[in-house]
Formats: structure tokens, sequence, C-alpha cells
């Protein structure tokens, strides 16, 4: 009898050993799952367009020239140079912040905004390339006459670090939503067209010893956002920095 006892004590330990080890491939497949899904949560989606009528007047211009956007009108006092990744978070928070007052000071004709795209996070989104991608994509749409609003849109909606981002198709869906009909449009986020272009200019602003920043630590580089006016760094987390830069 106690060897029968012991027999089945050993079977039940048994059961609950391959139990928990059910259980635990269970917790580890479903954490894959749940990261992958999660990793990939863009794949799919619409990216929303927001208002298609930007907040800017009809009489502010949206120019590129080279991998450089301007936007704003004529004979404007101040002038800044906004330097920026579609992907760096912080980037996202300068946005939210400043959006409103930027536009605000465009529309008053106080201010012109020289948009920089810099791929400066390129590997850093899974698959690698999401910064090179929208940056090109952006200055699509600019030859399109709609950077503002594409711009807005990719800030909006914003895929995080480390994670997927979207692909040209959803680039191309977003143009189509805010109206650009162009078929260059398509052509160009396909083709890349301005992938050289950018990636030569980003060599040259990491290499701009003017954009350098110190960070702590005794690192000193060029980081996202950078704002400057007059070729000298603005510090954007001073609340009134706008307001300085346009008197």
């Amino acid at each position: 009898m106690a060897q029968a006892r012991g027999a089945s004590g050993d079977k039940r330990k048994w059961i609950i050993g391959i139990g928990a080890v059910v259980v635990v491939a269970a917790l580890v497949i479903g954490g894959v799952i749940w990261t992958i899904s999660d990793r990939n949560k863009t794949e799919g989606k619409v990216i929303s367009p927001g208002e298609t009528t930007s907040a800017l007047g009809d009489d502010v211009t949206q120019k590129r020239d080279g991998v450089v956007v301007t936007v704003g009108k004529t004979g404007a006092k101040a002038t800044i140079d906004v330097y920026a990744d579609f992907l760096c978070p912080i980037c996202g928070e300068f946005e939210k912040q400043y959006k409103s007052q930027v536009e605000q000071a465009v529309n008053d004709g106080k201010l012109q905004v020289r948009y920089h795209m810099v791929p400066l996070l390129n590997e850093r989104s899974s698959p690698p390339g999401y910064s090179l991608d929208s940056a090109n994509a952006a200055l699509a749409a600019a030859d399109a006459g709609k950077f503002v609003q594409f711009h807005d849109a990719l800030f909006a909606n914003q895929p995080e670090e480390g994670k997927r981002g979207y692909d040209k198709a959803q680039l191309i869906e977003l143009g189509k939503n805010v109206g650009i009909t162009d078929p260059a449009f398509a052509q160009t986020v396909n083709a890349g067209t301005y992938d050289q272009q950018l990636n030569t200019a980003f060599q040259q602003i990491e290499n701009d010893p003017k954009l350098a920043q110190d960070f702590g630590g005794g690192q000193r580089g060029f980081g996202t956002p950078t704002v400057t006016a007059n070729g000298t760094i603005v510090s954007w987390q001073d609340p009134d920095w706008l307001k300085k830069v346009t008197g």
C-alpha cells in the first residue's frame, strides 16, 4: 500500500510539473505574441489626416528648396530653422507644445519657419528606415503644396521609437487624404527620390559645430529637436522663446 501511495504521489507531482511547464510556456508564447503585436500596431493603420485644411492662412506659402521647406509670408520679421525627425518623441512633444503659437506667428507675418527633416533615428524603427521614408514623403508633399498638413498628421499620429513606423503605402495614402492628387507624389515616395539628398544634408548637419549641444556626462553633438534663429541655437524649453525670437 505504501508503494501504491508513493507511486500515486509521484504521478501527481509529475502532472503538476507538466501543468506548470504548460502554463509557463503559454505565458511566454502569449508574451511574445503580445510584444510582436504591440511592436507592429501601426501595420495596416490609416494615418488620420485630422483637419485637412491647415490653420495657416491662404497667403502663407509652403516652398521646398532642396531638402528644406520654408513656410511663411514674404517679408516676415524673423526666421527659425527647426531640425526634427518624425520618429523623435521629443520632437513630437515640441510640436504639441508650440504648434499653435508658431502657426499664429506665421499667420501674423512675424515668422517664417525653415523645416529640416533629419533621419537621425533611421535605425530606431522596426524595421529600420521610417525616419528617411517619412522625410522623403514630406518633401514630396511639399512639392504638392501640402507639406504642413502632411507634417502635422505624421506628428499627430507618431509611431513609437523602437517599433514599426509607417510603410510607403501608408504614407502615400496619407498624401491622398490630405488632398494630394498629383501621381508624382506616389512615385517620389516609392522611389525614395530625395533619400540621397537627405542623407548628405544630415551628414553636414551632424558635423556642423554650430548645431552641436551639450547633453551632460561629457556628451556633445547634434540632437533633435534643434531650433535656431539667426544661426544660434534657441533654448525652446524656455516658454517665452518664441516671443523673444519674434520680438
